[in-house]
């Protein structure tokens, strides 16, 4: 299933896109898609409705975060080999965690507002993992029994508050507008393989990031494994998994997000998103 959520900001309803790729209302069957109404026994709850009695939304509007809202917002640093050697530093040992403020949530197509003294924004195209059953202590072969699904994420990054002001990456990687999810959530028997999966981005029509899934350090499962060593995932959880090479940072002379610049996101088979970069006002 690819399950999305659509309305103005703040109003948005869950919805279902159909197989002739038409928006079904599931507001009457759905409060909102997030938490536990993403956990694998609700997913399964949706997939027992009839699609076709649902409404159909002729024209949905704007698109929302494929979840309303998060638990947490866990990310993954430098997990592509050449991600890794583009920014000077050796491939990890094990997964580099760290987490973007549940608020910095966005539509996928909404405007990427840089914060008033952002002198380095920066794009990161990311597979999104969205966690659908609890996970503790759980193995590399079991992993994967605990993923609600995938979706294309934008890790939206200012590197110098990521990298010059000190303490955690947190603080460059969570000013609003800065974690845009979507368009949907596709539900993981619809991703059998998760390594097998083009990312791209592209900056005003210059594609800058193409890259693989396969060209992960550490893959979903490892991923999921290795968190649910230290935390208790939880349904609707999400995780981004790292982005390829092809950010501005690792540019020669680098180069990064101004007002007006276009975006356009992408992960194969899990929708694309395209972002307006603007100022933030006062």
């Amino acid at each position: 299933m690819k399950l999305l959520r659509f309305g103005p900001k703040g109003q948005e309803r869950p919805g279902l896109l159909d197989d002739e790729g038409q928006v079904r209302d599931l507001s009457g069957h759905v409060k909102d898609l997030a938490g536990d109404d993403v956990s694998l026994s609700a997913l399964d709850a949706i997939r027992a409705i009839d699609v076709s009695s649902l409404p159909v939304v002729t024209d949905p509007g704007r698109i929302g975060s494929a979840l309303a809202w998060v638990p947490n917002f866990y990310c993954i640093g430098l997990n592509y080999a050449l991600h890794a050697a583009e920014s000077g530093m050796d491939a990890p040992k094990e997964p580099i965690v760290f987490s973007k403020a549940s608020s910095a949530l966005s539509g996928p197509d909404d405007d990427i507002i840089l914060p008033r003294t952002s002198e380095k924004g920066d794009w990161e195209v990311e597979l999104g993992v969205v966690i659908g059953k609890t996970a503790l202590y759980v193995s590399e072969a079991d992993a994967l029994h605990h993923v609600a699904g995938y979706c294309t994420i934008n890790d939206v990054s200012e590197r110098s508050f990521q990298i010059e002001r000190g303490g955690q990456w947190i603080k460059g990687k969570s000013a609003p507008t800065f974690g845009p999810v979507g368009p949907w959530l596709v539900t993981s028997d619809e991703v059998p393989d998760p390594q097998a999966l083009r990312v791209s981005l592209t900056l005003n029509g210059e594609m800058v990031q193409d890259s693989h899934t396969s060209d992960m350090i550490f893959s979903v499962r490892q991923i999921v494994s290795h968190l649910s060593q230290f935390m208790e995932l939880r349904p609707g959880d999400i995780i981004a998994t790292g982005t390829p090479s092809g950010v501005g940072m690792g540019m020669r002379p680098q180069r990064f997000l101004r007002p007006g610049d276009i975006m356009t996101v992408e992960v194969e088979g899990l929708g694309r998103q395209t972002q307006t970069v603007v100022a933030a006002q006062g």
